[in-house]
C-alpha cells in the first residue's frame, strides 16, 4: 500500500515533543549490552527483532551511541517491513485481549450516546452560522451553515464521501468564511498527515472556484479576508524538491494574497524573509497578517518558532497590496507578549513581562512604543490566557487555580466574570468583532459540555442546543477532586482525581497518570464519554497538572522547560508515589499516560523509575530529543527543548531523552507505543526506536509493544474510528497489565 511521504506539519505547539538522563561520559550501548539486546530480544518469539547498526556522535565531550539510527530512513523498505511486522504482531497480540472486544463495544456505545456533536462555530453580522457537526456513527466532521439561528441546515463540505475509494481519507483542517459568507475557503489533508490544501466555495451554488492552493501553513494563523471579499491573505511554504532536507521545510514562510478566480501561481507576495529590509525577520520565523473589521491598521504577527512569545508590527491596511508597505513595530519578542486583539486605533496586548502570569495592556496603534502602554487588567494571582474582541466588549480567557474561566471588560464596567449557569469550568467557544455577546462553552470533569450564547444586554446564558446532552452526559455515581501535592522539591501541584464513588482503597485500582508539561499548555477541564470506559471498570484517571503547562501562567511554565525540563516528569513521579501512598493503587497497577511532547514525560518516568509503574502509554511521543533538532519540527522547538548546539542545550536535552536513558538489564514495565505512519509533527522512528531499545534491554518479561496506524498522522484529522480503535487497545493493554481486566 502506499503511505504519504513522511513531513513534518508544523511548530508542535500544544501537541507537543521530547526525553532525559544522568549525565555519564559515554551514554548508550556499548558492545557487551548489544550482544545482551540480540538475546533478550530474541527471547520474544514472533515478535521481529531489530538489527543493530553501531553509530555514535560526540556533543560536547559526551559520545551518545545510537544502535537504531537507520531507523530514521523511513524510506528504506527493510525500515518499513521491519514497522509492518512489528504493527501485525501487536494487532495480533491486541486481539488476544479477553477484554479488548468489549472494550470496543463498549466505546463505540458511549461515543454514539448523543445524535451529534458540533464545533468550530463562526457567527456573521447578516446571521449566518457556520459550524462543523458530526452525527452519531459518522466517522469525520462536515462543515454546514444556517442562514440564520434556526434557520435550515446546509452541508457544505462533505470528506467523508470524498474519502470513498481513497487509500487514505480526507480530513477537514480549518475554514474561514468571507465577510458575508458569499465565499468559505476551507482545508483538506489526507491520512492524517496535515499536508493541507486550500480551495474556495461559492457558498450559493456549491461550486469550487479558482485553483487549489497547497504547500499551507496552518500552525498559526487563518486566512483574512479582504473588506471587498475579492481575495485572502493567507501563508504558504515554500515549494521544495523531494530530496530538500527536512529541516528547510519550514524555512522562508511567506505572506501572500490570493485573488479568487486565478491561479494560486499567480498569488502576491506581501511579507517573506528578505522581502522587506524593515521588518527583522529570520527564515525560521512564521509571519501572518491579521485584520480586524474595526480597524484600519493591519497587523503583521512574527511567530519564532514554536516560542510563545511573538513579535507584531502595524501598517495601514489600504498599503498591504501598494508593495511598499510602511511597517511599525508595536512590540519585540523580549516584550514577551503572547496575544492581541485590536479595536479601532487600540491594541490590547497579553504580555508576561514583569508578570508571571500574564497581564493586560492597551497602547494607540498610531503611537507603537510600549513603554507608553497602559495597564487594563494588572499583573495579580489570575491568569490571562487570551484576548478576544466582540462588539460590545474585550473577552478574556483566564484560569483561577487551573479552572478555566471567561472574564468580560468594557470601558464603563471595568472587569467582570462571566459564570455559566452549572457553574463549571468556562472557556471562549466563538466571538465575533462585529457581534456583541459570544458563544461559551462550559464543562466539568464528570458532565458533558454545554455551548452557551452569552447575551449582553440581559446578561443572560441560554442554551444554543448545538451540544445536545448525550445519554452518558450526565451519570450520576462519579466523583472529581481537586488536589494540591508536594512534588519532589516540595513545590505544591495540581492533581486532579477521577473515580466511581465509594471506590475502595486498597491499593489494587488500575490507575492512569495523564499529563503533558510542555509549551505553557494546561490540562484543561474537560468530560470525556469514552473514559468512563475506563471509570466504570473501577478505574483510576489522574491527571498531573505538572510544570511546563499553563496552570499558573508563565512561571509555571518556564519552570518545566529546557535545564528545568525535569521537574515535568518528576512532577509526575510525585503525583504517582501520592496515588499510591494514599492506597489508590500501587506500583503493579500504575501507569504513565503522554503523548507528543508528553513523550518527554511517560518515557522519563518510566526511564528513571521503572519500579513505579506496571505499565506505560506513549502516544505519538517524541523519546530521541537528540536527534530531534534533524527533523523538520527541530528548529522550531530549540526555544522550547534547547539546541545541541549550545552545552547547557544538550545536556538538557540528554536528561529529555528517554531513548538514551534506557539501560540494559532493567525490569521496565509493560509498554505500549503508538504512532501514525504519516504523523508529520514527531517522526514516527523516534517510537520506533524507543520500542526498539526497550525490547533489546528489559529484563522482564513485560510486552513492548509498537502500535502503528499506516492511514494516519499525529491524531489530527483522525477518524471517528481510528480513535475508538486505538482507545480500545490501549484500555485492554492497560487492564491486562494492571488488573480488574
Amino acid at each position: 500500500m502506499k503511505t504519504l511521504k513522511n513531513k513534518a506539519f508544523g511548530p508542535l505547539g500544544s501537541l507537543g515533543l521530547l526525553g532525559v538522563i544522568s549525565m555519564a561520559t559515554v551514554t548508550g550501548c556499548d558492545e557487551v549490552e548489544i550482544e545482551n539486546q540480540g538475546h533478550l530480544s530474541s527471547q520474544r518469539g514472533t515478535q521481529p527483532e531489530a538489527k543493530i547498526v553501531a553509530v555514535s556522535d560526540t556533543h560536547w565531550g559526551v559520545e551518545v551511541r545510537d544502535p537504531y539510527r537507520y531507523m530514521e530512513n523511513l524510506e528504506d523498505p527493510e525500515v518499513e517491513t521491519w514497522f509492518r511486522a512489528q504493527a501485525s504482531y501487536t494487532e495480533s497480540y491486541l486481539n488476544g485481549l479477553g477484554s479488548r472486544a468489549s472494550l470496543f463495544d463498549r466505546l463505540e456505545e458511549l461515543d454514539q450516546g448523543a445524535p451529534f456533536t458540533t464545533s468550530s462555530v463562526q457567527r456573521l453580522s447578516n446571521g449566518m452560522q457556520f459550524y462543523l457537526r458530526r452525527d452519531r456513527g459518522e466517522n469525520l466532521y462536515k462543515l454546514y451553515l444556517r442562514t440564520s439561528e434556526n434557520g435550515q441546515e446546509r452541508l457544505l463540505v462533505d470528506p467523508e464521501s470524498m474519502s470513498s475509494g481513497s487509500e487514505q481519507h480526507y480530513s477537514l483542517e480549518g475554514y474561514v468564511p468571507s465577510p458575508t459568507g458569499d465565499f468559505v475557503v476551507y482545508g483538506l489533508a489526507q491520512g492524517g498527515s496535515e499536508q493541507t490544501t486550500y480551495y474556495v466555495l461559492d457558498v450559493a451554488s456549491g461550486a469550487v472556484i479558482g485553483s487549489p492552493i497547497d504547500n499551507i501553513e496552518t500552525a498559526y494563523n487563518w486566512p483574512q479576508w479582504s473588506e471587498d471579499e475579492s481575495g485572502f491573505f493567507y501563508s504558504r511554504r515554500r515549494a521544495l524538491p523531494d530530496d530538500a532536507p527536512s529541516t528547510e521545510e519550514y524555512k522562508q514562510t511567506r505572506v501572500m494574497f490570493h485573488q479568487l478566480d486565478t491561479a494560486a501561481e499567480n498569488d502576491r507576495v506581501v511579507v517573506a524573509y528578505g522581502h522587506s529590509v524593515s521588518l527583522p525577520i529570520l527564515e525560521t520565523d512564521f509571519p501572518s497578517v491579521w485584520l480586524s473589521p474595526r480597524s484600519s491598521h493591519a497587523v503583521l504577527k512574527i511567530k519564532h518558532g514554536d516560542n510563545n512569545e511573538i513579535s507584531l508590527f502595524t501598517a495601514p491596511r489600504a498599503e498591504l497590496l501598494s508593495g511598499d508597505i510602511s511597517w511599525s513595530q508595536v512590540c519585540g519578542e523580549s516584550d514577551q507578549v503572547t496575544d492581541f486583539a485590536v479595536i479601532g486605533d487600540t491594541i490590547y496586548l497579553v504580555t508576561g513581562k514583569q508578570a508571571p502570569r500574564f497581564k493586560l495592556v492597551e497602547m494607540s496603534l498610531n503611537d507603537t512604543d510600549m513603554a507608553s502602554s497602559r495597564d487594563v487588567i494588572p499583573a495579580g494571582d489570575l491568569v490571562i490566557e487570551s484576548v478576544s474582541v466582540a462588539a460590545d466588549a474585550l473577552y478574556i480567557s483566564a484560569k483561577r487555580d487551573g479552572i478555566g474561566m471567561v472574564m468580560r471588560w468594557a470601558p464603563d464596567v471595568g472587569l467582570e466574570e462571566l459564570s455559566p449557569p452549572r457553574g463549571g469550568a468556562a472557556y471562549l467557544s466563538s466571538i465575533a468583532p462585529d457581534i456583541p455577546g459570544a458563544l461559551i462553552y462550559e464543562t466539568t470533569w464528570i458532565q458533558g459540555g454545554v455551548r452557551y450564547a452569552y447575551d449582553p444586554k440581559t446578561a443572560t446564558f441560554a442554551d444554543t442546543g448545538m451540544i445536545p446532552v448525550g445519554e452518558f452526559d450526565n451519570l450520576e455515581g462519579y466523583v472529581a477532586k481537586e488536589l494540591v501535592i508536594p512534588s519532589h522539591d516540595g513545590v505544591m501541584i495540581p492533581l486532579t482525581i477521577l473515580h466511581r464513588e465509594g471506590l475502595t482503597l486498597d491499593g489494587k485500582n488500575p490507575t492512569v497518570v495523564y499529563g503533558y508539561g510542555s509549551y505553557g499548555s494546561s490540562m484543561n477541564v474537560g468530560f470525556s464519554t469514552t473514559r468512563l470506559a475506563w471509570l466504570e471498570r473501577g478505574g483510576v484517571w489522574a491527571i498531573a497538572h505538572v510544570r511546563g503547562g499553563g496552570e499558573y501562567g508563565q512561571e509555571w511554565h518556564y519552570a518545566g522547560r529546557m535545564e528545568t525540563k525535569p521537574n515535568t516528569w518528576r512532577d509526575l513521579i510525585a503525583s504517582a508515589e501520592y496515588l499510591v501512598r494514599e492506597k489508590y493503587t500501587s506500583p503493579a497497577h500504575v501507569a504513565p499516560w503522554g503523548g507528543s511532547a508528553g513523550g518527554i514525560l511517560a518515557g522519563r518516568a518510566i526511564t528513571e523509575r521503572p519500579d513505579l509503574f506496571g505499565a506505560a502509554i506513549i502516544d505519538v511521543g517524541s523519546l530521541d530529543t537528540i536527534r530531534a533538532e534533524t527533523t523538520t519540527n527541530g528548529v522550531p522547538n530549540i526555544k522550547e527543548f534547547g539546541t545541541v548546539t549550545e552545552k547547557a542545550g544538550f545536556h538538557a536535552l540528554l536528561a529529555m531523552s528517554s531513548y538514551n536513558n534506557v539501560r540494559n538489564g532493567v525490569e521496565y514495565p509493560a509498554v505500549m507505543l503508538t504512532h501514525g505512519f504519516n504523523d508529520p509533527r514527531v517522526e514516527p522512528w523516534q517510537s520506533g526506536k524507543m520500542a526498539a531499545r526497550l525490547q533489546a534491554a528489559t529484563a522482564s518479561d513485560n510486552p513492548i509493544l509498537l502500535r502503528v496506524d499506516f492511514q494516519a498522522g499525529h491524531g489530527i484529522g483522525s477518524t471517528r474510528d481510528q480513535y475508538l480503535q486505538e482507545r480500545a487497545d490501549q484500555f485492554a493493554f492497560l487492564f491486562s497489565q494492571l488488573g480488574r481486566n
